[in-house]
């Protein structure tokens, strides 16, 4: 359910490319899948569309290349591999052009080409195309103007189920209370979870020891942080009070005016919310 809307946006780019939700741009975090939906695309327009050209590429490979072109004097052959040769343009992490002027610019030059001749643009990244920090704002516009589809974590369920299916592949027994309690624990990254899950039955293999709850405990507490935050009510008046750019005094006075009172609601019903202090 967590991919399902970016699985559902890629499908239609992949059967009818350059018509449907042109560019299309799909975030979120570390391990949900962006790139496992980029060659899903490439491998189906592949299949369906004989002929059509089709550059994968990661950012950092792009930066890559812009750098060998332009010290090589090959800025000419680089334009045209995206320009000319290229009929859809599979492009992951373009957090990664973020403060690199030089090839930002390229970019734009390269998206609005194909964007003009009706070619396919995919592009990935871990953060919306508004929260990418240090690109203009002309390349910003451009990120949006198709459909921006995000990958959420995966719930609970979804993340024993990963285990499973990771412990089925890897021949490894793991009881039921172990699997609940790293799909508990690791909630953002899957890579993260099946990562945690081969340490922990390496572990056990090597030292002879029972996957348990407890063994994960101790391999695992560099990853999971098993202490409890313990919310403040003085920690929800600060970050209240920052958020609405005015001072704790301010928030903790009479004054009526809105621009205090709304704040002073918010941080009441927080603190009400997710502290044990009593109403008064």
């Amino acid at each position: 359910a967590s991919s399902q809307f970016a699985h559902a946006a890629c499908l239609a780019c992949a059967e009818n490319p350059g018509s449907n939700y042109n560019p299309l741009f799909i975030f979120g975090g570390s391990g949900l899948g962006k790139t496992h939906l980029l060659n899903a695309i490439g491998l189906r327009i592949l299949k369906n569309f004989k002929g059509k050209k089709i550059c994968y590429i990661r950012t950092e490979n792009f930066v890559q290349e812009l750098i060998n072109a332009l010290s090589h004097g090959k800025m000419v052959e680089f334009k045209n591999k995206f320009r000319d040769e290229t009929d859809i343009l599979l492009m992951d992490d373009i957090h990664v052009l973020s403060g690199k002027e030089k090839t930002e610019e390229e970019f734009f030059y390269i998206f609005n080409s194909l964007y003009e001749s009706k070619k396919q643009i995919v592009i990935t990244s871990d953060k919306y195309p508004k929260d990418i920090p240090k690109i203009e704002d002309r390349l910003r516009s451009r990120l949006g103007w198709g459909l921006v589809a995000d990958i959420q974590p995966p719930d609970l369920e979804t993340r024993v189920a990963i285990l499973k299916k990771k412990s089925e592949l890897e021949k490894i027994q793991v009881p039921l209370d172990v699997e609940l309690f790293l799909a508990t624990h690791i909630k953002d990254n899957v890579r993260d979870l099946e990562g945690a899950l081969i340490r922990m039955a390496a572990y056990s293999s090597l030292t002879g020891s029972e996957l348990s709850v407890e063994l994960a405990k101790k391999v695992l507490k560099n990853i999971i942080n098993l202490k409890e935050k313990i919310l403040t009510v003085e920690q929800i008046q600060k970050i209240v009070a920052n958020f609405f750019n005015i001072t704790v005094p301010e928030l903790k006075s009479q004054r009526k005016k809105k621009s205090f009172a709304v704040p002073r609601q918010i941080a009441m019903y927080l603190a009400r919310k997710h502290t044990k202090s009593s109403f008064p």
